[in-house]
């Protein structure tokens, strides 16, 4: 059996009555199924690892949590990695499967680590459009150039603009951002331009730049 991290046995003794049994238990199952898994802590939570990570634990104030690192692969009809595990809300050790379920469960989650699977990609979730606020809308109609830059861009740019302005504080710092906001847009600037990397300049542009004159010493 591999060794025992010290700051897990701290995290179990300051845990919940109801959640110590529970935590000792997983935790003698994992070295069970695994016996060379490594103790370690993540996001201030007892956390396994084998070949990489592997399975966490969690004792919050009214129930207790573990899951696996690949659960949607470890456990059949499983979502990843969650706040409540694979398992659910744990109040007991009645909670939990039949240890030789477990078992059997933490040796798959083993092999796939040594095999070196990995889990499937995770849904990538659209961030919600912000909505064009009407002083904005209102400061483009005057300003033709100003319009016709907003429109051009890309919505992740025009979307930039929209969340400056939109999450300024006050009244005062949402007139100053959004006259900025046109002054720039007219100049077809982008949000973040003082951020871009300007490109080096060319051979031919810098043959037309006019030479520098020498600066005579003592004249």
């Amino acid at each position: 059996m591999s060794e025992r991290d010290p700051r897990i046995d701290a995290y179990i003794a300051r845990a919940a009555p109801f959640a110590r049994p529970i935590l000792e238990h997983l935790r003698a199952l994992v070295h069970r199924g695994c016996p060379e898994v490594v103790e370690t802590m993540k996001w201030s939570s007892p956390a396994f690892d084998y070949r990489g990570p592997f399975c966490s634990m969690a004792a919050f104030k009214q129930h207790a949590a573990f899951g696996f690192w690949r659960g949607e692969l470890v456990v059949p009809g499983a979502t990843s990695m969650a706040a409540m595990g694979q398992f659910g809300r744990l109040t007991s050790l009645a909670d939990l499967p039949p240890d030789q379920e477990l078992l059997s469960l933490i040796r798959k989650a083993a092999a796939l680590n040594q095999a070196g699977v990995k889990g499937p990609p995770r849904p990538k979730h659209a961030r919600r459009p912000i909505p064009m606020p009407a002083d904005l809308a209102a400061a483009l109609k005057k300003n033709a150039k100003a319009r016709a830059t907003f429109d051009g861009f890309a919505p992740s740019q025009r979307r930039d603009y929209l969340a400056w302005v939109t999450e300024a504080k006050t009244d005062a710092t949402r007139k100053k951002r959004l006259a900025t906001t046109i002054e720039w847009l007219a100049q077809g600037k982008p949000r973040n331009w003082k951020y871009m990397v300007r490109k080096p300049a060319t051979k031919a542009a810098a043959a037309k730049a006019p030479a520098k004159k020498a600066v005579r010493r003592g004249s």
